[in-house]
């Protein structure tokens, strides 16, 4: 099992964007230097929950500054992308970083992205599985073409082909409809981490049983957790019971509906006590017994962490390197 590092450029109060992303890339270095196996980056668009709005972009940057880790995105926003231009940058990161970038894509949200880049809602509400199917199309290689209700095109050659055999994304699942998408293509999902590890687990074996029905071998799940280390659970949890409201209460309100849909506001300051009970936070010893829980409970091929919730660069870069030398090793060995 890999493990790896989720980074959403989170846009912490008193950080502007440049210094944001700046520290997001110098954690993504960081994360190689300290034994993590993957980095993946998270794209949005318009608010501050997340100020990267090209997942893609950014990985095909972060590979060419590191050496050894894989990179991904977790996700590009499928709704607002061509399936064929996503599946050859696809391929194109594919070639040249020698099978080091993975795609990870997802349906993302009714927002106002859906306007802005004229995808509409018709993409967001009946369009994800054609374009998935195009895009899985795509990143294989060869010949492709497209006769639905959503893409039509002639028969092209999709230049470059990738380097890695079988290239699939993976698909962010949220849903029994998503899980039984991904499962019909023989794709891996990506499961989210407002779960429990025992609801991503029963997610999980979902999905195999609905992939091997559909008579594929059923892929290890990418599973999304948050981890931050200190020298006792309390002083971990105080750290960020402080940090995270102050990043979610505006970042979540930044979420606008397209169509002026209601929608329900979460409380940050109750997500961030679900995260701290939920998640990997505390000692060393105890943030390495939740991710074995976790990693036990979903059978899962990836455990990628949230490390940013400390907010300020040089506390993020500290966990990381705890995370890497103390809890790592543990998990590791636990887990054989």
């Amino acid at each position: 099992m890999r493990i790896g590092v989720l980074l959403l450029a989170a846009g912490f109060p008193g950080q502007d964007h440049h210094s944001i992303l700046e520290r997001t890339v110098a954690t993504a270095v960081a994360a190689e230097a300290a034994g993590f196996d993957t980095v993946w980056y998270a794209e949005h668009h318009f608010m501050s929950y997340g100020v990267c709005p090209s997942a893609i972009t950014l990985a095909g940057f972060t590979l060419g500054r590191t050496r050894r880790i894989g990179v991904g995105t977790a996700v590009s926003v499928l709704s607002t992308w061509h399936p064929v231009a996503l599946a050859e940058q696809a391929n194109l990161l594919d070639v040249v970083s020698d099978g080091r970038f993975r795609l990870g894509v997802g349906r993302g949200g009714p927002w106002v992205d859906l306007e802005v880049f004229g995808t509409g809602l018709e993409r967001y509400e009946r369009g994800f599985p054609e374009a998935l199917e195009v895009l899985t199309r795509a990143m294989a290689g060869g010949r492709t073409r497209a006769d639905g209700a959503t893409f039509g095109f002639r028969e092209v050659e999709i230049v470059p082909a990738p380097r890695t055999r079988p290239h699939l994304p993976v698909v962010a699942s949220t849903s029994r409809t998503s899980l039984e998408l991904a499962a019909r293509l023989g794709l891996p999902v990506l499961l989210g981490l407002h779960q429990g590890y025992r609801e991503q687990g029963s997610m999980a074996a979902t999905h195999a049983r609905l992939a091997r029905a559909a008579g594929h071998a059923p892929p290890g799940p990418v599973v999304t957790g948050l981890a931050h280390v200190d020298d006792s659970r309390d002083a971990a949890r105080a750290t960020l019971l402080e940090t995270l409201p102050k990043w979610l209460e505006p970042g979540l309100a930044d979420y606008v509906p397209v169509d002026g849909r209601p929608r329900a506001r979460r409380d940050a300051h109750a997500y961030a006590r679900f995260l701290c009970d939920t998640h990997a936070v505390g000692s060393p010893g105890e943030c390495a017994e939740r991710l074995v829980e976790q990693a036990r409970a979903t059978r899962a091929a990836e455990l990628i962490l949230m490390v940013e919730g400390a907010g300020e660069p040089r506390a993020v870069l500290d966990n990381v390197a705890r995370l890497g030398a103390e809890v790592l090793p543990l998990v590791r060995k636990a887990l054989g």
